[in-house]
Order: structure tokens, then C-alpha cells, then sequence
């Protein structure tokens, strides 16, 4: 049985848009995991450490048959294969894979929060997740995406079209 999984992708070093093209097709290879679809591309401004290069996003909407913990090993493995470097908490990075949704599930394990706990209040997460699944229910909230994005404070955190 598989679940329906949304995953936020991001890069700002190097060739931004290479990479997230590289993380897509590594998605793909990821054992018992489909991409079923993928958003277009966002120029967003960082957030957290505002002095690095602008980041390009995207969401993916993939189908796996992993379990929660299982599907982050694979998506840590894809990030190391990339050239991931693990450094300072929200600072530049090559590419960055995170698990938004899983499903309906929530999670609450040291290593692995499910929903994204900053999900909802992330434009680079929420514009490229609407575009997926405007009507997805955040299982904590209650609240759609589309509510979600509605009600967001954007001060510091534009986020434009950037392609396809």
C-alpha cells in the first residue's frame, strides 16, 4: 500500500536549478517511490539566515510504500549523494529534501516531525505546495493549504515564479 507524500526541495549553491533536477530523477530511484508530479520553480529570499544567495524551491508529490523514517534515510542519502554538507541550521546548502506531509500521518520523533513543524508559515513551502494540493488538510490545524497561504504573514519572505 502506498501513501501519497509531499516533499519541499531546495537549493541555493551552485547550479540551484541543476539540483533540483538531479534531486527529482534521484527521487525516482528511491525503491518502492513514484513522483507522481512536481510544482513549478520559486525564487524565494532565505529565511532564518537572510545573508546567502536566494534559494529556488519546488514540491513534489510522490506515492511510496516506505515508512516515515525509512523515506528520510533515503531522502538524507540522495541529499549526501548531491554533495549535502550538513553545516549551520538554516544556512546555504546544494539541496535540501524535506518531508512536508505523509500522508494523513503525524509524526513526533526526535529526528523526523511530521507535518513539517514550520511548514505553515513558510511562503517557499506553501506556494509550491498549493499548486499541488490547494486542498490538502494539514492534520494538525485542520487547515487547508490554500487557508494556510491565505492567512500567512509574507514580510520577508517573497517568493516568485521562477519556471516550470
Amino acid at each position: 500500500m502506498s501513501t501519497v507524500v509531499y516533499i519541499g526541495l531546495g537549493s541555493n549553491q551552485g547550479d540551484r536549478l541543476a539540483n533540483l533536477r538531479l534531486a527529482v530523477e534521484a527521487l525516482k530511484g528511491i525503491p518502492g517511490t513514484q513522483v507522481a508530479r512536481t510544482s513549478g520553480i520559486y525564487a524565494t529570499e532565505p529565511v532564518g539566515k537572510a545573508n546567502q544567495p536566494e534559494f529556488l524551491n519546488l514540491a513534489a508529490e510522490i506515492e511510496t510504500g516506505l515508512e516515515p523514517g525509512e523515506l528520510l534515510a533515503a531522502l538524507q542519502n540522495v541529499e549526501k549523494e548531491l554533495g549535502r554538507e550538513r553545516g549551520e541550521r538554516w544556512g546555504p546548502r546544494i539541496i535540501d529534501l524535506d518531508i512536508l506531509y505523509f500522508g494523513q500521518r503525524v509524526v513526533g520523533q526526535p529526528d523526523l516531525i511530521i507535518p513539517h513543524p514550520r511548514a505553515q508559515q513558510r511562503a517557499f513551502v506553501l506556494e509550491p505546495l498549493a499548486e499541488l494540493a490547494p486542498e490538502l488538510v494539514d492534520p494538525v490545524t485542520g487547515k487547508t493549504v490554500r487557508e494556510m497561504l491565505a492567512g500567512l504573514d509574507r514580510r520577508g519572505q517573497r517568493v516568485e515564479r521562477a519556471g516550470s
